[in-house]
């Protein structure tokens, strides 16, 4: 009986987590995202439809980040109707769930006990950040899934320690592939092999693995920027590759990095209170504090006994934990990026609580260890439950999802120069011979006779029928300096159109005019395009 409920135990988790993740999207919304309206949904769709050599940059310079990520989300939303495309998005990322279940049986070994397992599953669950991201664009939880995978492959036992080793690194190195910032992950791995019997042969598995994952998934993609523009990573780091499209420094954003060593230290506690300062919205999460109570508590005890209270193992998981974290801290302190270690702290605090309790129980009771644990580990994992407070990166209800309709004058194809963000994901909607040009990023503006410049003025000087369009947010004034370096202003004498906005914030598209008068030798205004006096 207790054979054949271990088997049944994984494919009920499987489908409680796919489940999980399929309901919580229900009840959250359709996901209209900051970054999904940037660059997310365009990234997909220009990829699918070869537009990158087209248009310029309409997501900014988020733009060049790998789109791959991006597409099963919009196959989803574009070839199966709402809201069954967002449950079914929810449901892969419940899978998360599920992976934290084997990693959670793997790590603890004898202390894997039902209660200590749905513990886990709980303080998983209930991730604020995990929760943010369920059923929405961002490839940090879809990320999750195969890095998750890759950690269980490192920290088990057993026998074909190479083969292991090296499909962890494929599939770690896939997630890096996909997204860079996962590269904090694929470190802190490598390091952790560090303490296994033969280092240099297991890191040399993983590393092949890694090196093979990472050109799978980002090769491609890498070749073409470097092909373009000289740097496989552009515009980032652009100090080091030098492009001459980008500013020769790298991108950096320092908004949510810790002053200095003590800030960096109450990082966990600040997150405990709901201080969100790695974040854009509030969430609060206690994980990180309770790990970092808890491992000084164990080690604590274990000093004051003079035993050995972590095995092996858990100082591999530990030092794989904190090395990537520390990685992170160091690089972004963006708290989306560290999905997978906020999952993976559920097994880690449930085998923290094991190994204290352990060293705390006195040899005389040791008969009710199991009952103590999983007493309080059920407290615990409840509680941080209860505490967490997920963030919100905008939905929109269900009964109403986002499906925008043209003006009957958006409907011919154009040219649209985007003044704003975040803008690119109506360029899906817009006539598909249309071009588009971004002209408002700050971080990365149009290089003077550069090639992305060049582009753009190739495509004004070879109208559309449909003419040329400024893009902005309505209610916003428009950035109309931009359009000057292209001798464009907005045409006062024509009406602009709006677009639904996902967000309730329509897009105003205004045509534009030429400037300058046309010379005595030329046939007349470019078509679409009317000509102006100063």
């Amino acid at each position: 009986m207790t054979i054949a409920r271990k088997h049944l135990a994984m494919p009920a988790v499987i489908l409680g987590a796919l489940l999980a993740g399929a309901l919580y999207t229900y009840f959250a919304g359709e996901d209209i995202n900051w970054d999904w309206r940037n660059y997310h949904e365009y990234g997909a769709y220009a990829l699918l439809n070869g537009r990158f050599d087209l248009d310029v940059a309409p997501g900014g310079f988020q733009t060049f980040l790998n789109p791959l990520a991006y597409v099963p989300p919009y196959l989803l939303r574009h070839f199966v109707g709402a809201p069954y495309w967002g449950l079914l998005l929810g449901a892969i990322h419940g899978l998360n769930l599920a992976l934290i279940y084997w990693v959670s049986r793997g790590v603890l070994g004898h202390a894997a006990r039902p209660l200590a397992l749905i513990a886990s599953l709980v303080i998983a669950a209930f991730g604020p950040m995990t929760l943010s991201e369920v059923g929405t664009s961002f490839a940090d939880i879809l990320t999750a899934l195969p890095i998750i995978a890759g950690v269980g492959l490192i920290l088990f036992d057993g026998e074909r320690q190479q083969t292991r080793l090296m499909a962890a690194g494929l599939l770690i190195g896939a997630a890096a592939g996909l997204k860079l910032t996962n590269m904090t992950f694929l470190i802190g791995a490598g390091v952790s092999l560090l303490l296994v019997a033969r280092p240099l042969q297991a890191m040399l598995a993983y590393g092949a693995g890694s090196a093979a994952g990472a050109l799978a998934t980002g090769g491609v993609w890498a070749y073409k920027l470097w092909a373009e523009f000289g740097s496989p990573v552009f515009p980032f780091y652009n100090a080091i590759f030098g492009s001459p499209e980008a500013p020769a420094e790298s991108i950096v954003d320092v908004r949510f990095m810790p002053h200095d060593l003590l800030d960096a230290l109450a990082y966990p506690f600040y997150w405990l209170i709901g201080d969100h300062r790695s974040s854009e919205w509030p969430f609060r999460d206690p994980r990180f504090a309770v790990v970092i109570i808890l491992l000084a508590l164990t080690i604590g005890i274990g000093f004051f006994r003079k035993v050995e209270v972590l095995r092996p193992r858990d100082k591999q998981f530990l030092l794989l934990f904190w090395v990537s974290y520390v990685l992170w801290l160091r690089a972004f302190s963006i708290h989306r990026y560290a999905i997978a270690l906020e999952l993976l702290t559920a097994p880690l605090i449930v085998l923290l609580l094991s190994r204290l309790v352990e060293a705390l129980e006195p040899v005389s009771i040791k008969a009710s260890l199991s009952r103590v644990t999983d007493g309080v580990t059920a407290v615990v994992a409840l509680a941080i439950a209860i505490w967490s407070q997920p963030a919100d990166w905008s939905r929109r209800p269900w009964s109403d999802p986002y499906r925008p309709q043209l003006a009957g004058a958006l409907l011919t194809p154009a040219t649209y120069l985007m003044l704003q963000k975040p803008l690119g994901y109506i360029v899906p909607v817009l006539p598909t011979s249309s071009r588009v040009y971004q002209l408002s990023d700050i971080v990365m503006p149009i290089v003077p006779d550069g090639s992305l410049d060049h582009r753009i003025r190739a495509g004004l000087a070879h109208p559309l029928p449909g003419g040329a369009w400024a893009l902005h947010l309505k209610g916003s004034p428009a950035r109309v300096d931009l359009l000057d370096p292209y001798d464009l202003q907005i045409d006062a004498a024509r009406t602009c159109e709006s677009i639904p906005g996902a967000d309730g914030v329509d897009i105003e598209a205004c045509p534009l005019a030429r400037r300058s008068k046309p010379s005595t030798s030329a046939a007349g205004p470019s078509a679409g395009i009317s000509a102006t006096a100063d």
